[in-house]
């Protein structure tokens, strides 16, 4: 996929302009081709822009106005990543990025930006998995259970306050110390409920004084989060986060592909296994630092959707998780429309930038290119002028070298991808999600008996039990599954440390 910067153009000399630049992104090591260097609307294939492979973990951005190219540069990335042999992870909210399965259609088009670019293109599919959130829409269904979920990462979720939050906490204790298991919501409510009947107050006593009054609150926020769509989302079979980490036989890396166009009016579905995603693959996987090349990169399309109306704990969780996740060698990219859609402390942190055309119709629109120009390296280029008259398929670019500086700013005329710019149709969808080794052990829901059942079936109260030998606070904490929960929920540099100085490095039960 990468090349070494070619000759001078055969058109004519190579302004000095151009070969400066194209000298930023003379990388000896494997690199992604992105397209070639702009000069005055003029192309040069002989200075190729690219990205290194292995800066790859340290995120990026792609953003633009609507119809400029986005996704089709997320899809350019993203099949040179598999090729390479790293798996990726593509949200598709507005299901648009089936094509990348699929070889793609030869044309005029494409010829003619191949040649402009110096591309050899050939038309490819990618081996690719897809997936649907608990099974709504097309793909392998996609579920976590509500132990796994745990009660911090659940509390941010709810939006409960701290108080709110310690009372979870006490709940999962309860329930993990009664055999009450908690797989889907419907566990966790009927836990709650009883907890605040008549017969279940006796209870909440022996787990810290949980106030009635609280029990209702988080009771209520159960009911509103359910009826937002969340019931499908959490059971069994739980979905492994390691499945994403796969090779093709061929060695390529599989895309896993979130087709997302199905809950598009449940945002807080998304947002919620996004959480859940990241909190459990940055628990999972093992400091690597700096390698050779990604253990994974996700893509999150339509990225604005993802931080509209999102709660303080939702981005905070983000930020922190896109900070700390690179040492496990993930990549994080965001793709949207400008810049000022990603919240500034998570933007701070994105290396890798492919900036295409921007608007500047409003006053809004102006003050917004302005702020983008000036998150820029200094460049030989007028950005404020280039960013609102770049085409369709171009885009300003800048990302971290080998020795992880900024590479000069770069104008480019990306490459086309190879595989399909567009859908496939849902019969060959549906064919590739059946097809899928994965989707016998996910396809279908699991209810086992667990604390729903329980308490439905719960006898009349019995006389005490004798008293036996006591366990210590700490034993009882430290064996309970809500302290794994909690582990694996927060998501901290000190949360890990204190678990791995206690038990060695955490590992979850599958």
């Amino acid at each position: 996929m990468s090349t070494q910067p070619q000759s001078p153009d055969a058109n004519g000399p190579t302004p000095a302009e151009v070969t400066e630049i194209a000298e930023g992104y003379a990388f000896t090591g494997p690199a992604l081709d992105l397209g070639a260097l702009l000069w005055e609307n003029t192309p040069h294939p002989g200075a190729p822009v690219r990205i290194p492979l292995p800066v790859l973990n340290r995120h990026g951005l792609v953003a633009g106005a609507t119809g400029t190219g986005k996704t089709k540069t997320l899809q350019l990335i993203a099949e040179q990543l598999s090729a390479q042999g790293v798996p990726v992870f593509l949200a598709d909210v507005k299901g648009d990025l089936s094509g990348i399965s699929a070889p793609g259609e030869p044309g005029e088009r494409v010829r003619a930006r191949a040649v402009e670019v110096g591309q050899n293109w050939t038309p490819a599919g990618f081996p690719a998995d897809f997936y649907a959130l608990g099974g709504i829409g097309h793909g392998i269904p996609v579920r976590a259970t509500i132990t796994s979920f745990g009660p911090v990462l659940l509390s941010k979720v709810l939006q409960l306050n701290p108080t709110q939050e310690q009372s979870l906490g006490l709940i999962f204790h309860y329930a993990d110390s009664k055999g009450l298991e908690l797989l889907d919501l419907k566990d966790l409510r009927a836990v709650v409920a009883f907890l605040a009947s008549a017969e279940g107050k006796a209870e909440l006593t022996t787990i810290g004084g949980l106030s009635t009054a609280t029990a209702g609150v988080i009771l209520r926020s159960l009911t509103a989060f359910e009826a937002q769509g969340m019931s499908d989302f959490f059971g069994e079979p739980e979905f492994d986060t390691a499945d994403f980490l796969r090779l093709s036989p061929d060695g390529r890396g599989i895309v896993s592909v979130l087709e997302l166009p199905a809950i598009q009016d449940k945002p807080q579905l998304f947002s919620t296994f996004l959480m859940w995603l990241l909190a459990d693959l940055f628990h999972d996987l093992p400091e690597i630092g700096d390698a050779d090349k990604p253990e994974l990169v996700f893509f999150f399309d339509e990225a604005h959707l993802l931080f509209n109306g999102a709660s303080k704990a939702f981005l905070d969780s983000i930020t922190q998780t896109v900070r700390l996740i690179r040492s496990k060698g993930v990549g994080v990219f965001f793709v949207t429309q400008t810049p000022k859609d990603v919240p500034a402390d998570v933007l701070a942190q994105l290396g890798n930038r492919v900036q295409h055309a921007l608007r500047a119709f409003t006053p809004d629109d102006q003050k917004a290119l302005k702020a983008t120009v000036k998150t820029f390296p200094n460049s030989a280029y007028d950005l404020e002028e280039l960013l609102t008259s770049l085409g369709t398929g171009e885009a300003v670019v800048t990302v971290l070298s080998e020795k992880g500086a900024p590479t000069p700013v770069a104008a480019t005329r990306l490459r086309a991808p190879e595989s399909l710019m567009g859908p496939i149709d849902t019969a060959a969808l549906d064919q590739a999600v059946t097809s899928s080794p994965l989707h016998e052990r996910y396809a279908q829901a699991v209810d086992r008996e667990s604390a729903y059942e329980k308490l439905q079936r719960r006898p009349a109260p019995t006389p005490e039990p004798q008293p036996r030998e006591e366990k210590s606070m700490a034993e009882q904490v430290v064996g309970s599954s809500m302290f794994k929960s909690l582990a694996r929920s927060i998501g901290t540099q000190l949360g890990r440390e204190i678990t791995r100085s206690l038990f060695g490095t955490a590992r979850r039960r599958r």
